[in-house]
């Protein structure tokens, strides 16, 4: 097994903590494992070159750090430059960053490097797409749990630099009563009453399908609902439901959200609108590492 390298010094960003390092740790294991067979064979360990990261579309760039620390990890005398920031658009053709020091480890890191980076660049291109579809209202886009298992403080930082806002991180930072919890609970009064007993500091989130269903909610006064796949106009009643009895209800909109019908959705008052394809479905951004030296 390779054993990989901590870089000298701490990297940018807040991101760059223990859980990241073991995160890229395991992914360089399983791309390299017990050595890069074709790079030890072809390039001399002593050749030393230059390659630079180009986008070949265009996106909003997220992951910059991360792709830093994977090549700082297979070796730390590698010279990292970042040629643009995070949340920075980038056009087809434009480079990210340049890559100095010995060639065959810079090949060697390149395919994690750019599997983060691409990952990450393309979660952020689509929520930069969503924010824009609802300028000019005062939504906001959020993202969800329906992240890939281990990524999920990337994939959320991810989010942040196109724009979007980041709601619960996991289920142990806010309580958020949904369909399954309602039944288990007892119905929407007894479950968030328990709610409201155990965590008496949360905040309280509850799910609702339908107008009866908030009714109910709004009797109990929760600091926040979610309007679940309502339709526009049952959404904009229900909007209108809440405001009638509290400005300090937030209102969230979650369901079947797409980039045809978010602003839409946003036009009818709501707070926030919940996104999951941003994290569980979206496209990666074409990205890619080639040499120039030598």
């Amino acid at each position: 097994m390779v054993r990989f390298c901590s870089p000298p010094e701490p990297v940018e960003g807040r991101i760059m903590d223990s859980k990241i390092r073991q995160l890229i740790h395991l992914a360089l294991s399983e791309d390299i494992g017990r050595g890069d067979l074709t790079s030890e064979a072809v390039v001399d360990g002593k050749l030393s070159g230059k390659a630079v990261i180009l986008a070949k579309q265009e996106g909003i760039l997220a992951g910059l750090s991360v792709a830093k620390m994977v090549f700082q990890m297979v070796d730390p005398a590698v010279v990292f430059k970042m040629l643009k920031q995070d949340g920075e658009r980038i056009k087809k053709g434009g480079k990210v960053a340049s890559v100095q020091g010995k060639v065959k480890n810079i090949l060697s890191a390149e395919r994690t490097a750019l599997n983060f980076l691409q990952r990450l660049c393309g979660i952020a291109t689509l929520t930069g797409k969503y924010v824009e579809k609802i300028g000019g209202t005062k939504a906001k886009i959020l993202d969800t749990r329906k992240t890939t298992p281990g990524l999920r403080v990337l994939e959320k930082y991810a989010v942040k630099a196109g724009g979007g806002k980041n709601h619960r991180m996991g289920l142990f930072d806010m309580i958020l009563i949904k369909e399954n919890h309602i039944r288990a609970g007892g119905g929407i009064w007894d479950a968030i009453k328990k709610a409201r007993s155990s965590y008496k500091r949360k905040k309280i989130e509850v799910e609702v399908r339908n107008l009866r269903e908030l009714r109910e909610a709004i009797e109990v006064m929760p600091d926040w609902i979610m309007l679940d796949n309502m339709k526009i106009q049952q959404m904009k009643k229900a909007v209108g439901m809440i405001r009638s009895v509290s400005s300090a209800i937030k209102i969230e909109a979650s369901g079947s959200v797409n980039l045809r019908n978010v602003r839409k959705i946003a036009q009818t008052g709501v707070d926030f609108i919940s996104v999951g394809a941003l994290t569980h479905s979206t496209p990666a951004l074409d990205l890619s590492l080639i040499l120039i030296e030598p």
